[in-house]
């Protein structure tokens, strides 16, 4: 959807007579307004957030992050547009309108649609996903701000001068700087939540992350700005983000750790915004399951944008010898595909590799061909079947927390598969959860039920680990204290076959002390 169009219901006047469709077609955004317009995005977690701000800033706009949602933005999004959509819509329409009213108590709604518009992604596609724009107009109008303007970005088209005008130049370069934005915030993020459960000195993890983040600001508010294909070339070749993610290895290598505290893993998946935000919108699942004695891996966003390259590829193999130039198409896209995951790679190398790998998106395919046919493409589809199978079978996880929306059909498809995959995998610990919004103590206890499992498994694996080590847990705390480097947040623990830390850990030093 490139356009930013939406269907406003018929109504019937007083004459009988019947108002036709209209769409919903914003003014302008033009160049002569982009001192006085601040863009106004969210829907992230705050750390992509901060850095999205400095690409928007450095291209010569004024941007703006919204709140994280409340429970008060979902009864307003409830009351002001519908209250069957999920809990998603819900959340980030009266985020949005709750946002402008207390700016319009301010300086008042005129003025707020003068100098705020509000930009987000669009889709197409029957979940909610392709119907934000639907509910975002409802609510405004219903909140007598229909003459506010938001613009959707299309995912599949770089130009979107025809929707939104010259105000903001949604270009390669800017494309370019998001995308770099993307990948560095989920490695930090990675190494946050890998971190912040073994820290001896509680809020260590929080100041460096804090830092890391500002420091990624400046480096992203002073990359130099050029044309298309100079671009392609300087974000290809920079060292400029390698020095800055080398940068960050070095503040984390402050923070001492005690990685012997045994502790479930648990992987979180789902529909794209529930597994991404943190806050009210999922119950605030990562900090409740760090608080119960967890630690989280985390979905990247990357994952789901690697996810997306794949499903464009599937269509070329498709067509291969039956649409000419569609095997040219399927080479094209998986040299960018794979220049894509390198990048990525580069930058986790410059941070020693202690964030988590990508999977590799034809492996989830093929890991879930048995229980999700891959051409079905709503949501986040058989990926998270694939990653479910993949962190299990590979010990990435003691346990799976899938984050589905109510009313969501894709999600819905995926619990409905997962029948099948538990049945294959008994030992497979997942946990479903359907957000509501407003059922915090259903679901959080729910999934309590199978961290408990969950936490007897990872004492079992360090138990485990302990006896064939051969050695105490003295011993190995002996061996650690003189090796101090081994303590630090930078070093890293290879995988011995484990799913827990602390069991890596035990393996690791038993292999080094002998």
């Amino acid at each position: 959807m490139a356009t930013a169009t939406t269907e406003r219901p018929a109504t019937t006047e007083r004459s009988g007579t019947t108002q036709h469709y209209r769409a919903y077609a914003p003014k302008p955004f033009t160049r002569a307004e982009r001192d006085s317009v601040t863009i106004l995005f969210g829907g992230l977690h705050w750390r992509v957030e901060r850095i999205l701000q400095a690409v928007l800033e450095s291209g010569g706009n004024k941007a703006e992050v919204l709140p994280v949602a409340t429970k008060e933005d979902l009864l307003t999004g409830r009351e002001t547009a519908d209250i069957g959509q999920c809990c998603p819509t819900s959340f980030t329409t009266g985020n949005l309108v709750n946002f402008l009213k207390k700016k319009s108590g301010e300086i008042g709604a005129e003025e707020v649609s003068k100098k705020f518009v509000y930009l987000t992604a669009g889709s197409c596609g029957a979940c909610r996903f392709g119907q934000y724009h639907q509910s975002y107009e409802l609510g405004l109008r219903n909140s007598g701000l229909e003459a506010f303007r938001m613009f959707l970005l299309a995912q599949d088209e770089l130009d979107q001068k025809a929707a939104m005008g010259d105000g903001f130049d949604m270009n390669l370069p800017v494309t370019l700087g998001c995308l770099w934005a993307i990948f560095t915030t989920d490695l930090v993020q990675d190494l946050e939540y890998q971190v912040r459960p073994y820290e001896v000195v509680p809020g260590a993890t929080e100041a460096v992350v804090k830092e890391s983040v500002e420091l990624l600001y400046q480096v992203f508010r002073r990359r130099p700005q050029m044309g298309p294909y100079k671009s392609v070339a300087w974000y290809l070749t920079t060292r400029h983000f390698v020095k800055a993610m080398r940068e960050i290895r070095r503040k984390f290598a402050t923070i001492e750790l005690d990685r012997l505290r045994a502790k479930p893993t648990v992987k979180i998946t789902g529909e794209f915004y529930l597994q991404t935000v943190e806050g009210d919108p999922n119950y605030n699942i990562h900090r409740w399951l760090e608080a119960e004695g967890a630690e989280v891996y985390p979905a990247g966003i990357t994952v789901w944008m690697d996810y997306l390259l794949r499903l464009g590829l599937q269509k070329f193999e498709d067509y291969s010898g039956v649409e000419r130039g569609a095997r040219l198409k399927l080479g094209i896209g998986r040299a960018v595909q794979a220049i894509y995951r390198g990048v990525f790679g580069r930058l986790r190398r410059a941070m020693g590799n202690l964030a988590h790998e990508l999977p590799y998106q034809l492996e989830l395919r093929r890991l879930a061909a048995p229980y999700f046919n891959h051409r079905l493409d709503g949501g986040e589809g058989d990926m998270l079947i694939g990653k479910a199978i993949w962190a299990h079978t590979k010990k990435k996880a003691h346990m799976i927390c899938e984050l589905s929306p109510y009313s969501c059909m894709p999600n819905t498809m995926s619990i409905g598969a997962m029948s099948g995959v538990t049945g294959k995998f008994p030992d497979l610990l997942y946990a479903p959860l359907e957000i509501k919004g407003d059922a915090e103590v259903h679901a959080l206890s729910r999934c309590q039920m199978i961290l408990t499992e969950a936490k007897k498994r990872a004492q079992r694996e360090f138990d485990e680990a302990l006896a064939k080590s051969g050695m105490t847990l003295d011993a190995i705390r002996v061996y650690l204290d003189a090796h101090p480097k081994m303590k630090r947040a930078d070093y890293k623990v290879p995988h011995m076959g484990c799913a827990g830390t602390a069991a890596n850990m035990v393996l690791h030093v038993a292999g080094k002390a002998r």
